[in-house]
């Protein structure tokens, strides 16, 4: 049966399998569909992350948190305004791909749909 899928394209595991419309590799997790494969972005294989208004992300940019954010454990959150210097783009957990130290919260991950490149 794996003869005919191909292999992930995240991890190019072999045991993938057909759940639906979608295939699923078991050794990452990654779904994909074999209609619409994902594009690949650059050269290097990294994909291009965007802010919410759809400017390009690099390493040791400044952004802007556009909305108020709640964080666990914390008496107040992170207000819509905070700038956060130098972040680094990280293939992160649940959309999490910005990797950055904020002034009085300290080192966390941000979706980069919350922020604006400043």
């Amino acid at each position: 049966m794996n003869e005919t899928l191909p292999p992930c394209p995240e991890c190019s595991g072999t045991y993938t399998y057909e759940m639906g419309a979608l295939l699923v590799c078991p050794e990452c997790g990654h779904e994909w569909s074999l209609a619409s494969p994902e594009p690949q972005g650059d050269a290097a294989g990294s994909s291009v992350i965007k802010d919410s208004v759809g400017n390009v992300l690099a390493d040791g940019d400044t952004v802007t948190v556009i909305k108020g954010l709640k964080v666990k454990g914390s008496p107040s959150g992170i207000k819509a305004g905070t700038r956060v210097r130098n972040i680094r783009l990280v293939e992160g957990v649940d959309g999490h791909d910005i990797d950055c130290k904020i002034d009085g919260f300290g080192p966390m991950q941000l979706k980069s749909s919350v922020v604006r490149k400043a």
